[in-house]
């Protein structure tokens, strides 16, 4: 690289300086590189247009001064860079919003090219001006480029009736009792090609059986189903399987309602990998208890339908659901063991140890060891994600250089975001990079190193600190996944550090070694002792589990976490895990202006889904603890009424809506008085789509502060505030309602003009469709 020419001149010739206002000059012996000193700002005199821009000198210099002494690698900023992009593209709602970002990105980058190759000055700030948009742009061209060659639009309406098709994969869900057949079929209207998921009961409701045991990949089935496309979310805030079978190929999704008929079975019978993994599956359930065995084949296999609803809902409200996941966790686990053991055993072959570098060669065996894992266990996004961190770490370790570090990290989650740009809206991409993060920036800080610094001093001071280094690891990891567990699922476990203190050790160094070890001690009959003690260690953690999930307080419901909020969470916890020094601090700031915006969160007192046949009220009544929540029907369907419970924030069962006392309802509607900001608010919901006299039903809506109805309502319906009829409902999805605020969220806020939303796709705001609530809440209009 060539020298600045006032840097070199001292090399070349004597001169004597003559001292410029505001530089620093330093007498040094012969030989020594002087030049300006740029952190405090002076190497704006390198380019003489910075002379006259005094100001916007400093300024750069002071920006140049934080970006030298904070953000040390460049390389964690630019992969949170590319993923900025790819996320503005899911939030910007339209083409030209996109394609503008692109621009803008690209031109800031041009800009400081062209300007800081003339001055040549503040080569940190240059270089970020111009890396940083470029990756913004990269990351929201990938994305919209992978959306428009892979995203599936879906059909347009359900489709009922008989269909053949061609089995692509098939999921065991032992535990409820089916299994998940995607399938390649035709739209009978129209030929057109259609990838669905469909639910295969093993059962009819008369106990006649549905699946024949020979259906497998490949084979073509004929089968009677009633499809319906993907759904969006059923309320602001909820999960998106629209946009996910968007990005999966999948048209709709639907349940087998009749008998299948193998038309053909698969031709070579089955795959020879999933065969394989189907006898696994069965020899592991064989060997391990019936309590124990849906997780033990989890681990093995991937396949998690064995386990069981009580379970797993145990888990999840723990904090132990990660577990039942094959992620980073298990791949590492299986890793690091055959890493340990090649190491280990190769070390006993002098001819070979003296000759070859064993790490290299253990980091091989483990790397194929982890690649044989994640094609065992189905190759699942999440499962190749870990595998691909995992062999970066290998890498490293065979290099010599630090196993786990941030540019580590940021390298994988850069390789992830390249084959899969849309798992970074998701919660899996998300837990998993944020846990890893936290616990990388942790070990960086210099209060930890010096804690876990070496000294002198009893085995159980050091047992102590490891200890209480292992309880604040926890604690740090749980306070990082908090807010993306509130954002997505609403609710975050408050003991999960605890559980997960005692849970991951025993899955790292019992439950996975002793699965691999078993397997391979069943080749000559010697498994039984060890599986045993995986039974026995499987049994411990779902006792755990169903122990922390059971204490008062250990789920914490909030209402659904806006945007802004999240946002604020995401810039104090890169702002923290990725400057040095004292100036990351800082980023508890964001962290504590989104705590308080959840903090003062209060549940909305409508909550409509997108059909307008399940509605909730959030009743406040004066001296209860808590708000209730009442629901218009009394529907089976958990995911309904999960859904609601959860974007509420309300724990306890759901009360029944026409057996509240307060409420007023008959065979068409229900009608119910909420008290909002010291008045009183009558809400009208209808229960049928039977006929109803115009006459009568303008009266009642003309009584009504609002109506909610899943049938089109006629113009002569005009409530004093608003109504939401499934004209309105199909242009907007589900609504979120605060009537204490007038504020109201809805689905399609948040869909824009992506390929999977089936709403208005054109220039609309809400108020469009719903006008305003007065501010005053004047009965009169």
């Amino acid at each position: 690289m060539p020298l600045d020419p006032l840097v070199a001149l001292p090399l070349a010739i004597p001169i004597t300086f003559c001292p410029i206002p505001g530089m620093a000059i330093e007498v040094t012996r012969p030989g020594k590189i002087v030049g300006p000193d740029i952190m405090s700002g002076d190497a704006a005199l390198r380019g003489r247009q910075w002379n006259s821009e005094r100001n916007l000198s400093s300024a750069l210099a002071a920006i140049e001064g934080f970006l030298s002494q904070s953000c040390r690698d460049r390389v964690p900023w630019l992969s949170v860079a590319f993923g900025t992009g790819i996320a503005a593209w899911f939030a910007l709602p339209k083409p030209s919003q996109w394609a503008g970002l692109i621009a803008l990105c690209c031109a800031a980058s041009l800009a400081t090219r062209v300007c800081w190759r003339r001055c040549g000055a503040f080569q940190t700030v240059s270089q970020a001006f111009f890396w940083v948009p470029l990756m913004v742009a990269g990351g929201c061209v990938l994305i919209w480029g992978r959306s428009m060659m892979v995203g599936t639009p879906p059909i347009e309406r359900p489709l009922y009736g008989a269909f053949t098709g061609r089995v692509l994969a098939v999921e065991p869900q032992s535990a409820q009792s089916r299994r998940r057949l995607v399938v390649a079929t035709r739209d009978p209207a129209s030929g057109r090609a259609l990838k669905i998921r469909l639910n295969l009961p093993d059962e009819l409701s008369d106990g006649e059986s549905v699946r024949p045991a020979e259906i497998g990949e490949g084979s073509l089935i004929q089968f009677e189903a009633r499809i319906m496309p993907p759904a969006a979310p059923l309320l602001p805030g909820g999960y998106n399987f629209a946009r996910t079978a968007w990005f999966a190929g999948l048209a709709g999704s639907g349940t087998i309602l009749k008998p299948v008929t193998v038309l053909e079975p698969a031709a070579g019978g089955e795959a020879p990998l999933a065969r394989f993994r189907r006898r696994l599956a069965g020899h592991v359930r064989e060997q391990v208890d019936e309590r124990a065995n849906g997780i033990a084949v989890a681990l093995v296999t991937g396949d998690r339908g064995g386990i069981k609803a009580d379970d797993a809902q145990a888990m999840r409200d723990s904090g132990l659901a990660h577990l039942l996941a094959i992620s980073g966790l298990h791949v590492t686990a299986v890793i690091g063991l055959i890493y340990v053991l090649s190491v280990r055993a190769l070390a006993l072959w002098p001819a070979l140890a003296l000759r070859v570098r064993l790490p290299i060669l253990a980091s091989g065996l483990a790397a194929l060891g982890g690649i044989g894992y994640t094609l065992l266990t189905g190759g699942q996004v999440p499962t190749v994600r870990s595998c691909i961190a995992a062999l970066l770490v290998l890498g490293a370790l065979a290099l010599g250089r630090e196993a786990l570090s941030l540019r580590i990290l940021a390298m994988a989650a850069f390789a992830v975001m390249l084959l899969w740009p849309e798992a970074v809206v998701g919660p899996s991409f998300q837990m998993s990079f944020a846990a890893v993060l936290a616990i990388v920036a942790l070990s960086s800080c210099a209060p930890v190193r010096n804690f876990l610094g070496p000294r002198e001093e009893s085995p159980w001071m050091r047992g102590l600190r490891w200890f209480g280094m292992l309880m604040l690891t926890g604690l740090v990891i749980e306070l990082a996944l908090m807010p993306i567990a509130l954002f997505h699922f609403h609710k975050a476990g408050l003991y999960g550090s605890l559980a997960n203190l005692v849970a991951i050790p025993l899955t790292t160094f019992v439950i996975m070694p002793g699965v691999v070890l078993a397997l391979a001690a069943d080749v000559v009959s010697l498994g039984g002792p060890l599986w045993g003690l995986v039974g026995w260690t499987i049994n411990a953690v779902l006792g755990l589990a169903h122990w922390v999930s059971a204490q008062p307080g250990a789920v914490t419901l909030v209402p659904g976490m806006g945007e802004a909020a999240f946002t604020l969470f995401l810039v104090g916890g890169f702002w923290l895990a990725l400057l040095v020094g004292k100036v990351r601090l800082l980023g508890v700031l964001p962290c504590l202006v989104g705590s308080l915006i959840l903090y003062n969160q209060s549940p909305p007192d409508l909550l409509i889904a997108g059909d307008g046949r399940n509605v909730g009220v959030v009743e406040r009544t004066a001296g209860r603890d808590a708000p209730r929540l009442l629901l218009l029907r009394d529907t089976r369907s958990d995911y309904v009424r999960d859904n609601f419970q959860e974007n509420a924030g309300l724990r306890g069962e759901a009360i029944y809506l026409p057996d509240h006392p307060s409420a007023r309802c008959n065979a068409d509607f229900c009608s119910i008085t909420l008290q909002v900001r010291e008045r009183a608010a009558n809400v009208l919901l209808s229960r049928s789509r039977d006929i109803v006299p115009e006459r009568e039903l303008a009266a009642a809506c003309d009584r009504a502060d609002i109506v909610i109805s899943d049938r089109w309502l006629p113009r002569a319906c005009r409530p004093r505030w608003f109504k939401a009829d499934r004209g309105t409902l199909s242009q907007t999805g589900g609504l979120s309602v605060d009537l204490s605020r007038g504020a109201v969220r809805n689905v399609a806020q948040g869909q824009g003009m992506h390929g999977w939303w089936h709403g208005r796709k054109g220039e609309m705001s809400l108020k469009d469709l719903i006008p305003p609530m007065p501010s005053s809440m004047s009965p009169d209009r």
